[in-house]
Formats: structure tokens, sequence, C-alpha cells
């Protein structure tokens, strides 16, 4: 397989950095862990990497995932069941839904912090127009907190 391709329309690792917000280590940490599409990322003849537009694509993608708290071996296997084509929707769908789901659970974590810092920023904003505290805002709110949450 030649690996060499010609440098138009490709791109350099610092303009897929640039582009994908990725430092240039973690694009070559992405392709070490062969989370990318390719197995091997294209070189030109000097064997510098290049990359497409569907490689900065699936970075983006990649990028959502992990910053959303996919593990890497989930993605590796992602970016496997993807490189491998049709046939396997289900297994990647099952991938997906389980990620989808972690992130709702993260979502309505993230509400309830939300709701008490709201409540708390609140009771604040309320005691300074005063200037005569009457609820200690360093107290906690028995009707915010949940039965997991600490304050």
């Amino acid at each position: 397989m030649n690996t060499h391709v010609e440098v138009k329309d490709q791109l350099s690792i610092g303009e897929v950095a640039q582009r994908s917000g990725l430092s240039v280590h973690s694009l070559r940490f992405y392709e070490r862990e062969g989370l990318l599409l390719s197995v091997r990322i294209a070189r030109d003849s000097g064997g510098r990497r290049r990359y497409s537009e569907a490689d900065v694509e699936w970075l983006l993608m990649c990028t959502r995932l992990r910053n959303s708290g996919m593990p890497i071996a989930d993605m590796r296997r992602y970016a496997e069941l993807v490189r491998i084509g049709p046939g396997n929707e289900h297994e990647r769908l099952a991938i997906l839904k389980e990620h989808q789901q972690h992130v709702r659970d993260q979502m309505e974590q993230l509400r309830e912090c939300l709701d008490i810092i709201n409540y708390k920023t609140d009771v604040y904003e309320k005691n300074l127009q005063r200037q005569d505290p009457q609820e200690d805002p360093f107290q906690p709110c028995a009707h915010s907190v949940s039965k997991n949450a600490s304050l």
C-alpha cells in the first residue's frame, strides 16, 4: 500500500492541530492509540504526516466523545468498527447508546450541582443587597442538597 500522497488537498499536522484544537502531541497520541479512521496516516515524500478533511472531521467527533468522558478503549473499538465498514452497526450503536446514557447521567449530576450553586448565589446576592444577612450562606440548604451531595 502506498502511504505517500500528493500534498494538494492534504493538511499538515500543524494545520490539523490548529483546526481541531488538539496539540501536535495529542494528534500523535490519537494515532498511536488507533483512534483514527486510517490505520496509518498518509505521508508526503518527506515522510511528514498528511491528513485529509475526513481525518479532521473524524478527529472533531473523537474530541467530542473524549471530552464527554468516553474511555479510550471504547473510542478505539468504535474506530475499529467504522474502519471495518458495514455490517457491525448494531455494535457501533451499542457503544454510542451506552455512552449516550453516561452523558445523560453526567448532565443530570451537573444540573443538580448548578441548582445548588444557583441557590447559594441567590442567598449571597440577597444578603449583600440587604446588608443584614438573615441566612448564613455557608450553611447547607436541606431542600436543595441530594443525599449524595456534600457542601
